[in-house]
């Protein structure tokens, strides 16, 4: 282990509080839609957005937060996230309108994409073994045992104290978060070379997600033939394109495709990206229930309680599963189950009790298969990163995650959208939750054929190396 420090559940602890800030900006405000809405008096268009943005503003700096994280420090970025989503919560404190409510989503995203992988790599730093799985399902149990956390507790504290004390406990927890990790050592690679960064590569990315963001949020206001959804869509992949092509040819990236070239690693990339797209199930489901069942945001939050209860059993459960028969295979069923679960919300049929019973239960499903294919997961990735580019290679997996939750959320708010337009929104809402249906089985086909059989049942890290990132040149810059 680095500097011969242990990593201690005070670490931990302090990692899962930083995590849940996350969540708690996230999705409860999955939950709080039509409390904003008419508090803030914005538009459901610019609200969806504002949603988005958390996700995609997270997804587009976090690869660069991660290599960052190696370079100069992982406790420094960790600690930078905390202060950033302080800022952030604030500005929804405050906000009275459109502009603090889109800048603290934008500062928000940038926060998690700082805190996010910088705390993988002090887990991946000062654990090993069985202790880092454990440390990596309790960093689960606050990425993915979060999300259940705060689609309840934001509907409870929304319709008792008003939604904006969502965002002060948030702070809170940052707070808390911060002196938890004070005492943590700091960690880094070993650098022998000037400090370079690939501010070309982020400018192309940040263009490209931008635009397909665009396109799939705006495309079906716009029409997704005319000339602004074309311009979009062209951009979005001529700047695919360029980006791979640009990243591929250089020295100092921001992406180093060559940690795609383990299997286990892509595989859990992969369907880490899928997986997290079935997020829209959430904003589908609750909007659905308020709108289209007259559920008052705490009785839509009280939905998911089964949802919080059973992923957070279940991501210990993860852990030991992996332990025993590797990763593939709680993948896989995690993957199914969650995939079922949606199905069950899908149900809008069903008349009123029927169908809450059958959302509870689909809740209930949808954080078994989540906090079963969690750990294993997070595992597979961080093991087969290289020691020395696991900022990086947390910030790609990541990365996946919060892209998978960003396109996720804005396909299925516009599938959605354009069938409650005409009123009916129980088909609206078994539209958009077909659309995460797929989204779960893309996440299983990909385990199958991605994942090795036996990753997860050895805990050697991989020795290849990427392309370097460093100069050679005589230290100077930033230590």
């Amino acid at each position: 282990m680095e500097n011969g420090y242990k990593g201690t559940n005070k670490m931990i602890i302090g990692i899962v509080f930083g995590v849940i800030t996350f969540w708690l900006f996230a999705q409860a405000m999955v939950n709080v839609v039509p409390e904003v809405q008419k508090d803030l008096g914005v538009s459901i268009g610019t609200l969806n957005i504002a949603i988005s943005l958390a996700a995609l503003f997270s997804g587009l700096f976090i690869v660069a937060a991660g290599g960052l994280a190696d370079k100069v420090g992982r406790k420094k970025i960790a600690v930078i996230g905390f202060i950033l989503s302080i800022i952030g919560s604030l500005c929804l404190v405050f906000a009275q309108g459109a502009v603090l409510l889109v800048i603290g989503r934008v500062i928000q995203g940038i926060s998690a994409a700082f805190i996010m992988p910088s705390t993988i790599a002090l887990i991946k730093a000062y654990f090993d073994g069985p202790d880092r799985q454990r440390a990596l399902s309790f960093w689960s149990i606050g990425s993915w045992g979060g999300s259940g956390f705060a689609s309840f507790a934001g509907g409870a504290i929304a319709t008792s104290l008003g939604w904006r004390w969502i965002f002060i406990f948030s702070i809170i927890f940052a707070i808390v978060g911060l002196f938890l990790l004070k005492d943590t050592p700091e960690s880094k690679q070993a650098s022998t070379g000037k400090f370079k960064f690939d501010y070309a590569g982020l400018g192309i990315f940040i263009v490209t997600m931008i635009a397909l963001n665009l396109f799939i949020t705006y495309g079906a206001g716009w029409g997704w033939t005319s000339v602004n959804s074309l311009i979009a869509l062209a951009v979005a992949v001529i700047g695919l394109i360029v980006f791979v092509k640009v990243e591929k040819s250089k020295e100092v990236v921001l992406v180093d495709f060559a940690v795609f070239k383990n299997k286990a690693y892509t595989g859990a990339t992969v369907s880490n990206f899928l997986l997290n797209a079935i997020a829209g199930a959430l904003i589908v489901t609750n909007t659905y229930v308020q709108q289209g069942r007259g559920y008052s945001s705490f009785q839509s939050g009280m939905l998911s309680l089964g949802y919080l209860v059973v992923v957070l059993l279940m991501i210990r459960v993860g852990e030991k599963v992996l332990q025993r028969i590797g990763a593939k295979k709680p993948m896989i069923w995690g993957g199914i189950i969650t995939t079922v679960g949606v199905a069950m919300m899908a149900l809008t049929f069903l008349p009123g009790f029927a169908y809450t019973v059958s959302v509870f239960v689909g809740f209930a499903l949808y954080g078994l298969g989540l906090g079963l294919y969690a750990t294993p997961s997070t595992d597979t990735s961080v093991t087969n990163a290289p020691a020395d580019k696991v900022g990086e290679a947390a910030g790609v997996y990541k990365m996946a995650s919060s892209l998978g939750g960003a396109f996720g959320v804005a396909i299925s708010a516009t599938a959605y959208g354009a069938v409650a337009a005409s009123g009916n929104f129980a088909a609206a809402g078994t539209v958009g939750l077909i659309v995460n249906i797929i989204f779960g089985t893309l996440s299983v086909i990909s385990v199958m054929f991605l994942v090795p059989n036996n990753a997860g049942k050895t805990n050697v890290d991989t020795k290849s190396t990427p392309r370097k990132t460093i100069s050679k040149k005589p230290a100077m810059g930033i230590k």
